[in-house]
This record gives C-alpha cells, structure tokens and sequence, in this order.
C-alpha cells in the first residue's frame, strides 16, 4: 500500500491552475481525482493532458445505471487507465457482478452513501434513521460482489473495516484540516489523522488544499502528520 495517503480532488473550471496545480503537488500525492465538474467541462482530451503530467487518476463518475449500461460504459472507461474508478453499490448485484467483469487494472470502488446526506436523508431517501447500519449493509455487499474496494465518510471507516476485513480498500471524502465547519455540503467529516487512525486507506482532500494559498504547504503538512 503507498505511504503517500491524500488524494487530492480537482474539482475545478479553470484548466491553466488545474494543471499548474497538478505539477506542483504530483510528487506529494497517492493520486488526482476527477470527477464530474472537471469531467464535464474539459472532457477526455482535458483528462488525457492531466494524465500525462501524472497518471494517477482515480476517475470518480459513480456510475449507476443497469448492469449492461454500466459495464459498457466501463469498457471504454478503463482504457483511460486510471487507478481507481466508482459505482454505486445502490445499483445492485447485477449491476457489480457485470462491472466486475472488466476491471482490468482498474480498482472498482463501490460508492456508499453520499457524505452530504445526515440521518433525515437517509430515513427519507433509504427508510434507515441509521447511516451506519446502512453503509455497513452496502459495505458487504460489495465485498460480496468482489469490489475493491469502498468510498465513505470518514464516520463510518470503523464500522465498514470491522464488516469487511483489512483488504478492502476504504477511500475517504469529507476531510478537513479543521473539522468545525459551519458553510459546507458535506455532513459527515472528520480530520486526515483520525481518518487513517480509524482506517482509511486513502483520503480524498479538495477544498482544504485547493483552495489554501499555498496548497503544497497543506498537503506536505497533512502528509508529515499522517506520517
């Protein structure tokens, strides 16, 4: 498993500092994640420039769609050759089964439930006033469905490596440097230390590095405390 932990979220319209900042913090990071604010706005021909500068990309498109949909969309994703790419396991057993079947050398991470939804989404939306007993049933099931691994908020790391074992790879989103954060869409955050300490093989950072004046600096920073 890498040392280097963070991975860091391009989630950007303006290409000239997404590579500026690519360049700076390539050799600091586990990898880039694109999703679909870069994805939309610079397409492929925008991917395949942020790939030649470092090609550790976790691609995160969350696909989500029926089983043969999705694994044709896979079929032409993992010829991007990113490291780690998402499904979301709310898609079911046919649908994970069918994208296992062309993983290749693509991590396939299974995408749990959503850092911005709390307790009254869930009970909503998932009829479970309780988010941890809902990602550890969605947590199996995708180590059931040979997944490599999970995303989840750093608040259920605990639960999810005590259902799935140590060899499921757990992606976090919903870190900050300093947890108390009053204007922010994610719900359920935690900071990089207690992530890993809880777990975590890798964290997803945005905002706390992207949008800091000097985003080397937060990422060597967050990269020593976590070392």
């Amino acid at each position: 498993m890498s040392s280097k932990k963070v991975i860091v979220a391009l989630d950007s319209k303006d290409f000239k500092n997404t590579i500026k900042l690519v360049k700076a913090l390539k050799n600091d990071v586990h990898a880039f994640k694109i999703g679909y604010q870069f994805f939309f706005n610079f397409g492929l021909e925008g991917y395949k420039e942020i790939y030649k500068v470092c090609p550790k990309i976790f691609l995160d498109l969350k696909l989500h769609d029926i089983p043969n949909t999705v694994r044709k969309g896979l079929e032409a994703l993992v010829k991007m050759k990113p490291l780690y790419t998402t499904i979301h396991i709310s898609g079911g057993d046919n649908m994970m089964q069918a994208s296992n079947l062309i993983k290749k050398n693509t991590k396939l991470l299974g995408v749990s439930i959503l850092t911005s939804l709390d307790k009254k989404q869930t009970k909503k939306y998932y009829n479970k006033n309780s988010v941890s007993i809902l990602v550890k049933k969605f947590a199996k099931s995708a180590k059931k469905n040979k997944l490599d691994g999970v995303v989840c908020s750093p608040k259920e790391i605990k639960f999810i490596r005590k259902e799935v074992g140590k060899n499921l790879i757990i992606i976090t989103p919903g870190i900050r440097t300093n947890n108390k954060i009053t204007k922010d869409d994610q719900k359920r955050v935690e900071t990089p230390k207690k992530a890993i300490d809880l777990g975590a093989n890798f964290l997803v950072i945005g905002r706390p590095i992207t949008e800091s004046k000097n985003p080397l600096g937060v990422l060597k920073e967050i990269n020593k405390n976590l070392s």
